[in-house]
Parts: structure tokens; C-alpha cells; sequence
């Protein structure tokens, strides 16, 4: 690229200013030309700390802006598919945060959006789960630990939503969120990556904390998506997955992922980056509390490399590995079907029947 790469900001909130901005003024020859924010005071605010100089008024202004080479897009995810869409379009690199969208109807139009624009990068913020310890647990899972992988079982449980006094978040809203309920997807994502996708689900969800005040208006409103979800499922080799979330747990809180095979057991705890296990050649019968922890060397341990990895891939032209749309398409029919199963109280196939044939392009 003959000058630098000039990056254009849509929403800046508190994963940008944390992570994007930083990352993206770390490298070289790259700059952060224009901004845009919900709001014209933030939008200035933001432009004055970080020294952007451009700042619209709206997200279309920074997608038409002709010296934008590539967009961040920092939004709730009921404006990714439309930016990411036109950004296509106006002929910008796209890099957009989680989820990937509000739907699987959308996600699909982002994943047709970039196969018709192979020129262009397209890239979806990554789970930062089990990012330490991924290389250690491939390395692992290729040379088969586990044997045959008969069960994952997934829990993320907190108590983030325990009180009855927290106000409603956008997260909680549908409208802004879509199908995305508690870190599902999040903690999906990060499975996809040791396992075979599910082919099966069947799950249920429920709010036990049914309404919330809005902090926008002050009235109570019911809220969008569950505060407890449970999900059974089948993957591709035909092991069976359990996954178990909730926000309402201040007694039972824990974020891991657990694989059982014939041979062995991993355990990821993800809050920690600490993973366990054992197998059959060091130990025949052991409880899980009590497996012994496997080191995640300095040289192996991945860290957050996302905005170095977006530049990478435009200026070289290397693959996305953390996250492609493809990926993303697929925690994206997962949540959907979560949520079918649950309104229906039937099993939902995957892929989703109306997306076969993409499945099968891929």
C-alpha cells in the first residue's frame, strides 16, 4: 500500500478506546483519520483524546469518506450488517466487532457481501477466550489426547445479572442485540475451535428477572433475552455437548469448557487460562477437581493481536484466522437455532434448513 492506512472509526465505546485504538496507533504507518460516535459531543471527545482529525455526523459519512481506506465498526450489533454492507460496497476493509450480527438472515448477507468483494478484508473481532492456552490444546487435540471426543460440556455462569436493581442493557434489548443472549456466542465461538460444529440442538431459556428499569427513560420494561439458558446438542462426530449459562448464579460462578474422550479429559478454565487434564497413559481414574494442570509456555501463549492481524491481512494479503465471517456465520445459525428451540420446545437441525446451500458452498 503506497501511503498509509487510513482507519475510520464507527462507534467508539469501551472495547475500542480499550483494545482498537491502542492497537491500531501501535503500528506502523497507520493512521486514525476520521470518527464518528452515537452522539456529537462523543463524537468530538473522542476525536480531541486520541487526535483524529475528521469527525461525521453519521456512519454513512465515514463509509463515503474517500480517504477511509478501512472501517472499525464499534456498534451494538443492530448496525453491523448494514455498515459492514455498505463499507463493502464503497470499497473498505471492514472489521467489525462481536457478534457478528443480529441474525442469521443477516450474517448471511455479511458472508455474501465479502465472497463478492474477495479484495477486500473482512474480519469479525474474536472470543478472547482461551486465547493463551489455543496452541497448547490444538497441539493436544491433533495428536490425540482425548481418543474419540465423546462429550464437551461448556458452563458460563456469573452473577452479573443477579440483582434485581441492574438496569436494563442493551444487551438485554433485541432491538440492539437480535439473538444474542449472555455470552452464547462468545463461549460458542471459542468451542468451535477444539470441536466439530453441532449438527443438533435443543435447548430452553428464561428470564427469572422478567422486567428492569430502563436507564434511558426510567419506566420498568420487560427485558429481550433470558438471564439462564441450557442447551443439548450433538456435533458432527457424533459426541454429545451440554452447554449451561446463566447471569443470575452469585453462588455458582464459573467460566470453563470441559472435553471428555475415551482416552482423556482437558479442562479450560477460560477466566484463568488454565488448563487440565490427563489421560490414559498417565492415569486411569482421576476426579476433575484433582487433575493435574498443564503448563501454557511463554512461546505458545497467544495474546490480542486482532488490529495487528487486520493490517497484516490487508497489507499482505495472509488469511483471517481470529474471526473470518465464515466462522462467525456459524455461532451466529448456532444462537438462532438456541433461540427456535426454545420458542418451538423442539430440536432444531444445523445448519439451518433455509441455509443449506451455503453450507454446502463452504
Amino acid at each position: 500500500m503506497p501511503h498509509k492506512l487510513r482507519i475510520g472509526l464507527i462507534g467508539a465505546g469501551a472495547n475500542t478506546r480499550l483494545r482498537h485504538i491502542p492497537g491500531l496507533r501501535a503500528l506502523p504507518d497507520v493512521e486514525l483519520i476520521a470518527v464518528c460516535n452515537r452522539r456529537p459531543e462523543s463524537t468530538a471527545a473522542v476525536a480531541k483524546e486520541f487526535d483524529i482529525p475528521r469527525t461525521h455526523a453519521g456512519w454513512e459519512d465515514v463509509v463515503a469518506d474517500p480517504a477511509v481506506d478501512a472501517v472499525v465498526i464499534g456498534t451494538w450489533p443492530y448496525l453491523h450488517c448494514p455498515i459492514t454492507l455498505r463499507a463493502l460496497e464503497a470499497g473498505k476493509h471492514v472489521l467489525t466487532e462481536a457478534r457478528l450480527s443480529m441474525n442469521a438472515a443477516e450474517a448471511h448477507r455479511m458472508l455474501h457481501a465479502a465472497r463478492a468483494h474477495p479484495e477486500l478484508v473482512t474480519q469479525v473481532v474474536p472470543s478472547p477466550f482461551g486465547l493463551a492456552g489455543h496452541e497448547v490444546m490444538r497441539e493436544l487435540l491433533d495428536a490425540g489426547f482425548l481418543g474419540e471426543l465423546r462429550e464437551v460440556h461448556v458452563r458460563g455462569c456469573n452473577a452479573s445479572l443477579a440483582d434485581a436493581a441492574t438496569p436494563l442493557s442493551w444487551r438485554q434489548d433485541t432491538m440492539l442485540s437480535g439473538y444474542n443472549m449472555l455470552a452464547l456466542g462468545i463461549l460458542h465461538e471459542t468451542v468451535l475451535r477444539w470441536t466439530p460444529p453441532p449438527v443438533r440442538v435443543l435447548a430452553q431459556v428464561h428470564a427469572h428477572i422478567a422486567s428492569r428499569i430502563d436507564p434511558q427513560s426510567g419506566v420498568r420494561r420487560p427485558v429481550g433475552t433470558p438471564d439462564s439458558v441450557q442447551v443439548l446438542a450433538v456435533l458432527a462426530n457424533g459426541a454429545r455437548a451440554s452447554y449451561h449459562l446463566s447471569g443470575v448464579t452469585p453462588f455458582g460462578q464459573a467460566m470453563e469448557i470441559q472435553l471428555f474422550g475415551s482416552d482423556g479429559v482437558l479442562v479450560y478454565d477460560l477466566q484463568h487460562d488454565r488448563i487440565r487434564g490427563t489421560n490414559m497413559k498417565h492415569v486411569s481414574s482421576i476426579k476433575l477437581a484433582d487433575l493435574p494442570e498443564m503448563s501454557i509456555p511463554p512461546d505458545k501463549a497467544r495474546g490480542w493481536e486482532v488490529e495487528a492481524e487486520f493490517v497484516a491481512a490487508i497489507r499482505e494479503r495472509t488469511p483471517v484466522t481470529l474471526t473470518d465471517f465464515a466462522t462467525a456465520v456459524q455461532y451466529m445459525e448456532f444462537t438462532e437455532a438456541v433461540a427456535r428451540s426454545a420458542e418451538e420446545e423442539t430440536a432444531v437441525p444445523l445448519p439451518l434448513d433455509e441455509y443449506q446451500a451455503d453450507a454446502e458452498e463452504s
